[in-house]
C-alpha cells in the first residue's frame, strides 16, 4: 500500500504518542508534525513495516525515533531497537536526536557504535546497559562477533539512508546482521531514492510494508535558486574560485565524484588562499568530525567532499551547494542541493556542466519539475567589484576603532609628494589625486593588479567562445521545435534588437607583442566591465589585432579600453576601418 500524505495539518497529539513523548516533543519546540512524520508515525505505532522515501532534512529521524522509543521497556537492559546508518556522522545525529526524545524517559539508554574509533568505550556502554543501539554495520557486526552485542531482543530495526548504506556495498553485511535479529520484528526503511537495490531489500525483510512517498522530489527544495554555467572541464577550477569569491553565503559545499577529485579540488582552493578542506572515504573518522565542527564553527568556510561523505552532513551555515561534477541522476542532484537552504534559510546551488553534459540538465529539470537557469561565471571585474564592496562595507567600523595616526601620515606623505610631482596644488587637483590613491588601495587589497597580471584570460576567451556558440545555436533548435511558420517573426524580433550588429575594433597588440587572444579578452572585460559572451571573433597580426564587440561600445567605454594595458601595452582600442556590419549567425561561431 502506497500512501501520499495529504494537505491536512494534524498535530502531535493526533498521531497516538504517549504522553511523555508529546511532553518532550512539546519541550523540543516541534510545533506540528512534517509530511512524513504525520504519515510514519500512526503506521509504525499500529506495527506496520515502512518503506519511506525521504530526503535529509524532512524529519524522518523523528518519524521512526518517537515510535521506537514508544515500543521501548526502560526495566529491560538489553538492546530493543537497531538503527543501522551508512556514515559515522548520520549514527551519532540520529543518536543525539533519539536522546533528546527520550530525555522524558527514565531509564532509556541510546549507545552509538561506529568504525574508526576504539572499542572499549562502546563495549562498556552496552555492557552498561543500552535499549537502543545506533551504529554502522560493519561496527555493528563486529561487536555482534565479539559477543557484546546481542540483537536477540531486538523488536525494532531501522535502515536510515538505504540507497547510500547499498551503494556502500553493506547489503551483506546488513543481511547478516538481520539474520540475527528475531522474525518477528518491526522494520521501517528510509531512503532518499529508489534503486533497484533497495527494492531486493525490502522484498527480503519487510513484511507487506506501507509505502510513503512524501511530496514531489522538486518540494525539498522550493528555498534554493538553481542555476548553472557552461564550463570546460580544465576550467573548473578557475571558475570555481570566481564564485566563491561573488557569493554572499556563510559557506560553501562543493560536491565531486571521487575521492581523487576531491583532494585535487581541495589541494588547489588551499593553493589560492580560500578557507578549504575536503572529506571523503579516505578521510579518517575523527579527522572528519573534526573538519565538520570546524564547518559548523565558523573556522571553515568550503568543504569539499564526494556524496558519500557528504551524507548525514546537516549544517545550517551552508548557503552555496557548487557540483563541481555534475550528479549523473536527479534523484542525486535533489539530494545534494538540499543541504542548502536549510533551517527556513534561502540557498544557492550552482552546477558546473561541460559542453557535453547541458542535455543533464534538460532531463533533472523535467524530473524535478524546477527551472535550473543557466548563468555566467563571473568576470575578473566582478570579483574584484564584489571583494571591494565587502571591503568598504567594513570602513565605517574601521575609522570608528581609532589608531590610524600611522595610516594617516603615510597617506598625507603620499599626496604632498603627489602634488609637488604634478606641480599644482589646488582642491580639485588634491581631491582627484586621493581619489586615485583610494581606488588603487581598494585594488590591490583584493589582490586586483590589472588587467595584465590576470591569470585566467584563456579561461574567459573559451566561455565567451562558449556562450557565442550556444546563443547561435538557439534559434536553430527553436526553429527545428516550432516549424517553419514561426521563422520569419523570431528572425525579424533578434534583429529588432539588435541582436545580430556586431562592431569591430582595432587594438594596438599583435604577436610581436607576444600577447594572446585570451589577454585581450581579460582585458576588455576586465575595465570595460563587460561579460566574456560580449566578445566574439579575435583576429591577430604582427603588430595589431581586431576583435568583435557586441553591443556597440559608447565612446566613453572606448575611451576608458584604449587606455587599458595588456604586456605592458596599452590597447589604443578604436573603431576597426571595416566599421559596423551584419553578419550571418555562423560567421560568429
Amino acid at each position: 500500500m502506497t500512501n501520499t500524505p495529504d494537505s491536512t495539518h494534524p498535530a502531535f497529539a493526533d498521531l497516538g504518542l504517549p504522553g511523555r513523548l508529546l511532553a518532550a516533543v512539546a519541550r523540543l519546540g516541534f510545533s506540528e508534525p512534517t509530511p512524513i512524520q504525520a504519515a510514519a508515525i500512526p503506521a509504525l505505532l499500529d506495527g506496520e513495516d515502512v518503506v519511506g522515501v525521504a530526503q535529509t532534512g524532512t524529519g524522518k529521524t523523528a518519524a521512526f525515533g518517537l515510535p521506537m522509543l514508544a515500543r521501548i521497556e526502560p526495566g529491560e537492559r538489553h538492546p530493543q531497537g537497531l538503527v543501522l546508518a551508512p556514515t559515522r556522522e548520520l549514527a551519532m545525529q540520529v543518536a543525539a536526536a533519539l536522546e533528546d526524545f527520550a530525555t522524558e524517559l527514565a531509564g532509556v539508554n541510546v549507545v552509538t557504535v561506529y568504525g574508526g574509533s576504539s572499542y572499549h568505550p562502546q563495549i562498556r556502554a552496552l555492557e552498561a546497559g543500552a535499549q537502543i543501539v545506533v551504529g554502522t554495520p560493519g561496527r555493528v557486526i563486529d561487536l555482534m562477533e565479539r559477543g557484546t552485542l546481542d540483537l536477540g531482543g531486538v523488536g525494532f530495526v531501522v535502515l536510515d539512508e538505504g540507497d547510500e548504506m547499498l551503494r556502500m556495498g553493506f547489503a551483506e553485511d546488513v543481511d547478516r546482521i538481520l539474520e540475527r535479529v528475531p522474525a518477528e520484528h518491526q522494520t521501517a526503511l528510509f531512503s532518499a531514492t529508489m534503486p533497484p537495490e533497495i527494492r531486493r531489500t525490502i522484498a527480503a525483510h519487510l513484511s507487506n510494508p506501507r509505502q510513503i512517498a512524501v511530496t514531489p522530489q522538486s518540494s525539498t527544495v522550493a528555498g534554493v535558486e538553481q542555476c548553472y554555467a557552461v564550463v570546460p572541464s580544465r576550467h573548473k577550477i578557475g571558475a570555481l574560485a570566481r564564485v566563491l569569491a561573488t557569493s554572499d553565503a556563510e559557506a560553501a559545499l562543493v560536491f565531486v565524484h571521487t575521492k581523487v577529485s576531491a583532494e585535487e579540488v581541495g589541494a588547489a582552493l588551499v593553493e589560492r588562499e580560500i578557507s578549504a578542506s575536503v572529506i571523503s572515504g579516505d578521510v579518517p573518522q575523527a579527522e572528519r568530525e573534526r573538519i565538520v565542527e570546524r564547518l559548523r564553527a565558523g573556522q571553515l568556510n568550503v568543504l569539499v567532499a564526494t556524496d558519500v561523505a557528504a551524507r548525514g552532513l546537516d549544517v545550517d551555515r551552508i548557503g552555496l551547494v557548487v557540483n563541481f561534477d555534475m550528479p549523473r541522476e536527479a534523484e542525486g542532484y535533489v539530494h545534494r542541493i538540499g543541504r542548502t537552504g536549510r533551517a527556513g534559510r534561502s540557498g544557492v546551488a550552482m552546477s558546473f556542466v561541460t559542453p557535453k553534459e547541458r542535455e543533464r540538465v534538460r532531463r533533472i529539470e523535467k524530473a524535478t519539475q524546477a527551472e535550473i537557469i543557466e548563468t555566467p561565471i563571473p568576470t575578473p571585474a566582478e570579483v574584484s567589484a564584489h571583494r571591494i564592496a565587502g571591503l568598504l562595507a567594513q570602513v565605517p567600523a574601521r575609522l570608528a576603532n581609532g589608531r590610524l595616526q600611522v595610516a594617516r601620515q603615510a597617506v598625507d606623505e603620499f599626496l604632498a609628494v603627489a602634488s609637488r610631482l604634478d606641480g599644482d596644488n589646488n582642491i580639485d587637483q588634491r581631491l582627484e589625486q586621493a581619489t586615485q590613491l583610494a581606488t588603487a588601495l581598494a585594488a590591490l587589497s583584493v589582490g586586483d593588479r590589472g588587467p595584465s597580471q590576470q591569470n585566467d584570460d584563456q579561461m574567459d576567451a573559451e566561455l565567451a567562445q562558449l556562450a557565442h556558440r550556444r546563443e547561435y545555436e538557439r534559434p536553430t533548435r527553436e526553429k527545428a521545435s516550432r516549424g517553419a511558420a514561426d521563422t520569419p517573426n523570431h528572425v525579424n524580433a533578434g534583429r529588432k534588437h539588435g541582436h545580430d550588429r556586431i562592431a569591430r575594433y582595432w587594438v594596438g597588440v599583435g604577436h610581436r607583442d607576444r600577447v594572446k587572444p585570451g589577454a585581450i579578452v581579460g582585458a576588455i572585460t576586465g575595465e570595460g566591465g563587460l561579460r566574456g559572451q560580449d566578445i566574439g571573433q579575435i583576429e591577430m597580426f604582427a603588430t595589431y589585432s581586431t576583435v568583435e564587440i557586441r553591443p556597440e561600445l559608447s565612446g566613453k567605454t572606448m575611451h576608458r579600453l584604449s587606455k587599458a594595458q595588456v604586456a605592458g601595452r596599452a590597447l589604443r582600442l578604436r573603431p576597426d576601418a571595416g566599421g559596423m556590419k551584419h553578419r550571418r549567425r555562423s560567421e560568429f561561431d
